[in-house]
């Protein structure tokens, strides 16, 4: 169940849907993926927890790969929430880009500084408490980036200035606090608190202090994101913030005990957790670029469909309107030749103007009706089941067919193949023709109400959907004719609906024809060419 500032926020996103993936409400689909993560990294926790602190060899190449790793994978997320701000410039956005450049930033310098990385004493620093600290501010600033991304995203502070300059400014502003805070641990080391004494072994009780801190305050951040929890970039942060508490109870836990079974997990989990939302980010735009195509396809087939949609129509437009507009003519000509005449009969005059105030509204109807039936019309072919298409628009139908009491039986094939047809266009087809059929069974009694729908295979290569009816059936001279534009059998109809529908089906290399009809009823059939 969604609390009332989910659905609020729900609401406002469909309002005004995110245009980035940072920004997206999360789906059931992200919520079970980020829950698994966790449940694995758990059940790794828990069968390795009995040999934390098992030595298992020092392999010296390990922290510079995969802290460089993690390095390059926090500034290239850093790169990718600074590109979606500038597209959706939320201020929230950079305050978490922020954390990513301070991440990345001291992964690479502590990988600089740790003893056996580049050199054997480290390349910068005192050995062994330069590390430290460089590890407790990389630690320190991502959760508190965090947090402030977790005070500022529900407040809409929306930037109305320059995206260029607001990035500017938060990139000069952590690089700025990187170096500062870097030269602090590495050039004056001497005068801050030491972690270590004598040794990697020594550890001082300041040491368990600061990794107690760190607990808390990753624990701290992940419970404030909990609980405004929203977008996918909230669901992402707090699997990455939980990811990175095992560096600390490991370092509390087994003490200085590196190169243990412990201290090899934890720095994997922290690559884990560094890789994490950039994974996701990468997914997740890829998906919406993809989507982003889809649709500007589809435009540009919608676009290209409504024009030989109304190529289609303007010859069977012009055959409807060229009649009226010949009678309104020579009714003009017989007006004016009254006119003149004497006497003059009004009411000859009167019926003449009325036969061309009537020619005029069928002409008005019929470019009304026409307009609407082209209008939104789209064309995307692909490999779909008649059978499918065929239940969907009877689910459609249910309570139609309800209402007016039709006994529904279906007789479809088994294995039948796909078709290659536009599945919107196809549901509007049998949707048409289902609805032709209830409305000719409208004098047929209740009781002997019946549409049976089938499928059967021919062996031309075609699939054949048969739709039979119990109604009245079509009158001989309209059998031939039933399929042209403005030919209608009903009192209020325009005529065009089987004539769209043929169009339609014949634009798939199929055809739609009347199998027969007869005071027993109509049979429709709909046959398209299987792929395969």
């Amino acid at each position: 169940m969604l609390n009332a500032d989910t659905r609020q926020f729900t609401l406002a996103a469909e309002r005004d849907p995110p245009m980035v993936v940072a920004l997206m409400p999360y789906t059931p689909r992200h919520r079970a993926v980020a829950l698994g993560v966790v449940a694995s990294m758990l059940a790794v926790s828990a069968l390795l927890a009995p040999f934390v602190n098992l030595q298992i060899g020092r392999i010296d190449s390990f922290l510079p790969v995969v802290q460089t790793v993690m390095s390059v994978a926090d500034l290239l997320t850093a790169t990718l929430l600074l590109a979606q701000y500038s597209v959706q410039p939320h201020r929230a956005l950079l305050a978490v880009a922020s954390g990513y450049i301070f991440a990345g930033s001291f992964a690479f310098i502590q990988t600089l500084s740790f003893p056996g990385s580049y050199a054997p004493n480290g390349l910068i620093g005192d050995v062994y408490n330069t590390p430290a600290w460089l590890f407790v501010l990389w630690y320190t600033t991502f959760p508190l980036s965090i947090l402030s991304y977790a005070l500022l995203k529900d407040k809409g502070k929306i930037s109305r200035g320059s995206t260029t300059a607001d990035i500017a400014i938060t990139l000069i502003f952590a690089l700025g606090m990187m170096g500062l805070l870097s030269w602090l641990v590495i050039t004056q080391v001497e005068y801050l608190p030491k972690f270590f004494t004598t040794g990697l072994m020594l550890q001082t009780s300041l040491s368990n202090q600061f990794n107690i801190g760190l607990t808390l305050l990753g624990c701290f951040v992940l419970l404030v994101l909990f609980a405004s929890r929203r977008t996918v970039l909230d669901l992402w942060l707090m699997v990455t913030l939980f990811a990175a508490v095992p560096n600390f109870l490991v370092a509390a836990y087994a003490g200085s005990a590196r190169f243990s079974v412990g201290w090899y997990t934890a720095r994997g989990f922290a690559l884990i957790a560094s890789c994490m939302l950039l994974s996701v980010l990468v997914t997740e735009m890829t998906v919406l670029y993809s989507r982003l195509a889809n649709a500007l396809v589809m435009q540009r087939r919608e676009r290209a469909n409504r024009f030989a949609s109304i190529d289609a129509a303007t010859a069977a437009i012009a055959h409807e309107i060229r009649s009226p507009l010949g009678s309104i003519t020579l009714n003009a000509e017989t007006a004016q030749q009254e006119l003149v005449a004497k006497p003059l009969r009004l009411d000859e005059v009167r019926s003449i103007l009325e036969d061309i105030g009537r020619a005029s509204s069928r002409i008005n109807e019929t470019i009304t009706s026409v307009r609407e039936l082209f209008k939104g019309t789209t064309d995307q072919p692909s490999m779909v089941s008649v059978e499918d298409v065929a239940q969907q628009v009877l689910r459609l139908l249910q309570h139609e067919l309800q209402f007016n009491e039709v006994l529904v039986e279906t007789a479809f094939g088994t294995e039948v193949p796909f078709v290659n047809a536009d599945p919107v266009q196809l549901q509007q087809v049998i949707l048409n023709l289902l609805k032709n059929a209830i409305e000719a069974m409208a004098s047929t009694p209740r009781n002997g109400r019946r549409l049976n729908i089938s499928t059967r295979i021919e062996r031309n290569g075609f699939v054949l959907l048969s739709i039979q009816d119990s109604g009245t059936g079509i009158v001989p001279q309209d059998r031939d004719r039933i399929f042209e534009a403005f030919v209608t059998t009903k009192p209020a109809g325009m005529g065009l609906g089987l004539a769209i529908c043929r169009r339609i089906i014949e634009r798939y290399e199929g055809r739609l024809d009347l199998g027969k009809s007869g005071a027993q009823g109509s049979t429709f059939e709909i046959a398209l060419p299987f792929v395969g």
